[in-house]
């Protein structure tokens, strides 16, 4: 559906003409632009949209199929360039993403929203405060998006590191770390990050591109030389971010190499433990089975302190390993 839809002048809105078709001549009267934004459209009613503002079908189905990766595409008068904008909830742990196109053509920027988070409202509203900002066009559009998209990909990092660093002082917290349950949250984090890394890392390409430091380096036409200094600000921020995330994920992985070395030792002493038990218990068992064995001709089989003195040599032998071990540290 058709959340919100404007077309501004010199960065401020202006009345919308009676009908939505007459969104972008309105726009080009007045040499401004409109912006139009959507959630996830129904195919007839973004059929009708595209059709408007002449997009290229390629772009259309990716943005009606969604679940694509951030990329961006030049056509020979439109951009479409593809986000995913994350959130985190601490409750759960969980990292969850959604995706959001923008199309960028000379007169008009379109944005489509999946997903139940990062509404536009807000940013729209913030825009229009600034006029001056806004009044630079579409692209200034397409900068506070992805601006605002890479400084919350900042506030997800932070939170992460914190949770991290429970996790972290958990695992080495003695007995706290060796519960049936730290080996599964250890790997669901891991998967968290990954799910940052999908979102942030392919962004990175896109970014240089708009500042004309492509791999060809090619520079868009839709960006102003006045521009490009923008983007590149954001690519900063964003590398910062992409360098954070992978020191999270060699501490993860590093947290989880203790962890299961935790677990290997403590397996070892339980089994010193077991083996220093056993060997006590063997001793007076052999004992007891050498006279249990029915010969009459047997040494000191009929003395009468040959129970007293055989229950004895037991406990002392028992005893005697009982030392040993705890001096070896296996008990």
């Amino acid at each position: 559906m058709i959340v919100d839809w404007a077309v501004y002048r010199e960065g401020r809105r202006m009345d919308r003409p009676q009908h939505f078709s007459d969104a972008l001549s309105a726009a080009r009267a007045v040499d401004g632009f409109v912006w139009v934004g959507l959630y996830e459209p129904a195919r007839e009613e973004f059929d009708r949209v595209s059709d408007q503002f002449g997009l290229h079908p390629l772009a259309v189905a990716d943005a009606l199929k969604a679940h694509q990766r951030p990329k961006l595409e030049i056509y020979d008068d439109a951009l479409f360039l593809v986000l995913k904008p994350l959130d985190y909830a601490p409750d759960t742990d969980r990292v969850f993403g959604q995706e959001l196109m923008i199309f960028l053509g000379e007169s008009y920027v379109l944005t489509v929203r999946h997903g139940r988070g990062s509404p536009l409202t807000t940013l729209r509203r913030r825009l229009e405060q600034n006029p001056e900002r806004l009044g630079k066009g579409p692209t200034a559009v397409m900068y506070g998006i992805t601006d605002a998209v890479v400084d919350h990909y900042e506030q997800v990092a932070s939170e992460l590191h914190i949770d991290l660093e429970e996790l972290e002082s958990e695992v080495f917290s003695g007995t706290g770390g060796r519960t049936r349950d730290t080996a599964p949250r250890i790997y669901g984090f891991k998967r968290q990050i990954m799910e940052f890394q999908r979102a942030a890392e392919p962004l990175a390409q896109p970014l240089n591109t708009l500042t004309g430091l492509g791999p060809f380096g090619e520079q868009v036409p839709q960006v102003s030389d006045e521009a490009r200094p923008f983007f590149h600000n954001i690519g900063e921020h964003l590398a910062r971010v992409n360098e954070s995330v992978e020191g999270l994920d060699r501490l993860v992985s590093d947290i989880l190499s203790a962890h299961l070395a935790q677990i290997s030792v403590q397996q070892n002493d339980d089994m010193r433990k077991i083996s220093a038990w056993a060997a006590m218990a063997a001793v007076p068992t052999l004992i007891a089975g050498i006279y249990g064995m029915n010969f009459d001709h047997m040494p000191e089989l009929h003395w009468e302190v040959s129970y007293p003195l055989v229950i004895a040599l037991m406990a002392i032998l028992v005893a005697a390993l009982y030392r040993l071990f705890k001096r070896q540290g296996w008990m």
